[in-house]
C-alpha cells in the first residue's frame, strides 16, 4: 500500500513538472488517502501484536 502512495506521488510530481495539474491533483490526492490508510492499517497491526504478544 505505501508503495502504491509512493507511485502515484511520483506520478503527481512528474505531472505538475509537466504541466498537467488536473492530474497532479489527482494523483496527489489519491496518494494522501493511500498513505493515511497505510498508516492506520499499521497502527492497527501494531496494537494487535502487542495485545497478543501479551497474552502469551
Amino acid at each position: 500500500m505505501l508503495r502504491y502512495a509512493a507511485i502515484f506521488f511520483v506520478i503527481a510530481i512528474i505531472a505538475a513538472v509537466f504541466g498537467f495539474t488536473g492530474i497532479a491533483v489527482g494523483a496527489a490526492e489519491i496518494a494522501k488517502i493511500l498513505f493515511y490508510l497505510f498508516l492506520i492499517v499499521a497502527v492497527v497491526s501494531l496494537i494487535v501484536g502487542l495485545f497478543n504478544r501479551r497474552q502469551e
